[in-house]
């Protein structure tokens, strides 16, 4: 893995930690430690199963990237494709971000 890709997960994680509440964003902190490798990568598949079917109610499509982030963090050759995908996912939630904004203006 690059480090460019290492900075980019890294970004990622702090994305999503801003964004949760600070028990939350504890537990996602803790997750990412080495120690936790045996708790992180079955909740990081039960997080991207969940991301698949999040037009269930209880299900939400947050899930699927935070699972990969996590299982990218065990899987070296997935982290460069992660990095990618998640960055391209934050474009798109970016410009429909703004396409909102445009139109309340």
């Amino acid at each position: 893995m690059s480090e460019y890709d290492k900075q980019e997960i890294d970004r990622h994680f702090a994305w999503f930690e801003a964004r949760l509440s600070e028990r939350p964003a504890r537990f996602v902190a803790w997750l990412r430690k080495p120690s936790s490798r045996y708790v992180r990568i079955p909740l990081a598949i039960l997080l991207i199963i969940g991301g698949i079917f999040s037009f269930l109610p209880v299900l939400g499509l947050w899930m699927l990237p935070l699972g990969l982030l996590l299982f990218a963090q065990d899987v070296p050759f997935l982290q460069k494709p992660t990095a990618q995908l998640l960055g391209w996912i934050e474009r798109k939630w970016i410009a429909r971000q703004r396409a909102k904004t445009a139109e309340k203006r």
